[in-house]
């Protein structure tokens, strides 16, 4: 099982980055996905994630209405879409996968397979 997060970088407050998860190793819609991000000395937290079961999603306040969740079965690969950037979403975002069917419970429980991260930087 192997995830690869891409799509990171320098973007200006207000403007817009879309992350991807490649999966390999299995198909993408076996396992709820889900997006957590660090800063440094704070814990990790899951932000926004996909359900396996029914494919409902799940945004922590912090983000909602500004990222969005998706997946694209026919690529394995699934997406963060993230509009409205502000400087206090810097961060690295990694992807992740589990058998958890809850997307909420996705976002609060540690999953077990990780990508590597990608550095995400709000900044003018």
């Amino acid at each position: 099982v192997q995830l690869v997060e891409s799509g990171g970088g320098l973007v200006q407050p207000g403007g817009s980055l879309r992350l991807s998860c490649a999966a390999s190793g299995f198909t993408s819609d076996y396992y709820s996905i889900a997006w957590f991000r660090q800063t440094p000395g704070k814990e990790r937290e899951g932000i926004s994630c996909i359900s396996n079961s029914d494919e409902s999603t799940y945004h922590r306040d912090s983000v909602k209405g500004r990222f969005t969740i998706s997946r694209d079965n026919a690529k394995n690969t699934v997406y963060l879409q993230m509009n409205s950037l502000k400087p206090e979403d810097t961060a690295v975002y990694y992807c992740a996968a589990d058998y958890i069917s809850s997307a909420q419970a996705m976002c609060v429980m540690y999953p077990y397979y990780w990508g590597q991260g990608t550095q995400v930087t709000v900044s003018s």
